[in-house]
């Protein structure tokens, strides 16, 4: 088993000297907002045209459903609910992204009825396939499902890529009590490995552990464990190694996983019925999955992730309009990337994963 330190780390090149100590001194001096400002606005310069994998919409119908439970995590994107089309094109066209992959975000379809479920991932799957077709080249999809409702979530899947032509599928990293590497799930997988599919997984708190910390709202802390649940449970139930024909995408650089994937990869090898699901190692299988950068482009989350993978495992995703690309954009461009990685995060590693993008 091989993982790569600190000291042969390709990343510790990538860092400008004092690069680091940069946005202290710019706080310091009361221009960090300014600076983030100006580096967010140079990004279509910097980065070409950007290929935004974490976009949300937030389709009027939706927001009847499911406005409370949204304000009740997070109150303070109260304003986000007034989302609109127009605005996300705007912010698109002002920091040079070219196409929005874009997805509900938590918290998803489910709110305990099978039949709700399915009528609002139907709904979302339709209102994003219309914006594809009202503004070409602009906006790509990524599926909603019904799970844990597994017969509406197959269903679902043969309308959406076999009618809508959806580009991918989103799901949320757990359900309930339950995470995807879940016997229960393995009809979905089964079914997206035989397509083939992109799976981009967005973050949400489990039932254990939502509203822990009163004081603090579970996407403060709990979204980026239960990313790392998430893959963890894919993981060590084998599902990685078994469903090698999907593409797998998550959020927020992995979130808690690089920073102890060391933990993670060697209580994988002990236990010998994990390892005997994982022929070519764990380590092997995590560095199979891509990365989207949302608001985690600091040296400590963008170091850490590029510990476990290359350039080309990492992709530009912004969190709008829950969060404004300036959260996200001026850490990657001042993170000391070449071009060519620029180019890798910004929009070629996604049109590898979504081939209609380079078209």
């Amino acid at each position: 088993m091989h993982m790569r330190m600190m000291g042969d780390c390709a990343c510790g090149r990538r860092l400008r000297p004092g690069f680091m100590a940069a946005p202290a001194e710019a706080a310091g001096s009361g221009q960090g907002a300014a600076s983030d400002a100006r580096a967010a606005q140079a990004a279509p310069a910097s980065a070409g045209a950007l290929i935004d994998v974490h976009h949300h919409i937030l389709p009027p119908a939706y927001i009847k459903v499911a406005r409370e439970r949204i304000l009740s995590f997070a109150p303070s994107f109260a304003s986000v609910l007034d989302w609109t089309p127009q605005a996300s094109l705007a912010q698109m066209d002002r920091f040079g992204v070219r196409t929005a992959m874009v997805s509900l975000s938590n918290p998803g379809t489910w709110f305990g009825d099978a039949q709700e479920a399915r009528e609002l991932a139907r709904m979302s799957n339709e209102y994003a396939a219309s914006l594809r077709r009202e503004h070409p080249g602009r906006f790509g999809s990524m599926a909603a499902l019904s799970l844990p409702d597994v017969e509406g979530s197959l269903n679902e899947i043969a309308y959406a890529f076999d009618v809508l032509k959806a580009d991918g599928v989103a799901l949320m990293t757990s359900y309930g009590d339950k995470w995807p590497g879940d016997a229960a799930f393995a009809p979905v997988f089964e079914e997206l490995n035989r397509r083939r599919a992109t799976v981009y997984f967005h973050p949400t708190a489990a039932d254990c552990c939502s509203g822990l910390i009163r004081e603090a709202p579970d996407p403060v802390v709990e979204y980026m464990f239960d990313v790392t649940r998430a893959i963890t449970s894919l993981l060590f139930t084998g599902a990685l190694a078994k469903y090698r024909d999907i593409n797998f995408i998550f959020s927020h650089s992995g979130g808690a996983t690089a920073p102890i994937v060391q933990r993670i990869v060697r209580l994988a090898t002990l236990d010998k019925a994990v390892a005997a699901r994982l022929p070519d190692g764990p380590l092997a299988e995590l560095q199979r999955l891509h990365f989207d950068t949302a608001t985690s482009t600091a040296p400590e989350n963008l170091g850490a992730i590029l510990r476990l993978v290359g350039a080309d495992k990492l992709l530009f995703g912004s969190d709008y309009p829950f969060l404004p690309f300036e959260a996200t954009l001026p850490g990657l461009l001042k993170f000391g990337f070449s071009a060519k990685e620029i180019a890798l995060i910004a929009r070629e590693n996604a049109m590898r994963l979504f081939p209609r993008l380079a078209h």
